[in-house]
């Protein structure tokens, strides 16, 4: 038996001149590392995916590279290795993939199951946003400026996941973050119009 985490060709996928993207039946992607989080949980029953929320996160706060952010997800962050860790350390937190500044893509739990980025938010009146939602983190700050290789990779994923699980909406976690003005990111700098554009070639 093959590892359902591994995605074979689906009508939705996309070629990139390297490999094939596809979401399998498990809802993991085929191009993506594999680093599955303790942090998640089951949707609740009946529950669509209607949300594509985007964030920003980086380890420290404006460091890029290293293990850390992925080491976050899977609750191995040594609150030793610098003092900001020391109040997050023991966070549960997760997303379901991460893109590094160099476009790829880490997937930490399945597009069907519920993973723990948004905290307290609410859209369109319907609150507890993680239950209908896919988070994607890119490493980044929200007064920072992302990548071509980020974009890339975010709007070749977006739209595999857009058409597959007929999302709704993508907003950034500032849009549904409550109370208004708790989180603000993928910040300022993130080019929407670019990123919309990108997902439209695609």
């Amino acid at each position: 038996m093959g590892d359902h985490r591994r995605a074979d060709g689906e009508d939705d996928a996309s070629y990139d001149g390297v490999g094939l993207w596809s979401v399998n039946e498990y809802g993991y992607l085929s191009s993506a590392d594999i680093q599955e989080s303790p942090n998640q949980n089951e949707r609740p029953e009946g529950t669509k995916i209607q949300l594509l929320v985007i964030h920003c996160i980086s380890l420290p706060p404006g460091k890029y590279g290293g293990v850390d952010v992925k080491n976050f997800f899977l609750n191995k962050l040594d609150p030793s290795d610098h003092p900001y860790f020391r109040g997050i350390a023991n966070t549960k937190v997760s997303a379901h993939f991460f893109v590094c500044r160099k476009g790829q893509v880490t997937q930490f739990v399945s597009c069907l199951r519920r993973a723990w980025h948004a905290g307290d938010s609410i859209w369109h009146g319907k609150s507890g946003c993680n239950d209908f939602s896919i988070g994607i983190e890119l490493e980044g700050t929200d007064k920072s400026v992302f990548t071509e290789a980020q974009y890339g990779s975010l709007a070749k994923l977006s739209s595999i996941l857009v058409k597959k699980y007929r999302i709704k909406d993508i907003v950034s976690h500032g849009d549904i973050a409550r109370p208004k003005g708790r989180k603000t990111d993928p910040g300022v700098l993130f080019d929407w119009d670019k990123y919309r554009t990108m997902m439209e070639v695609d």
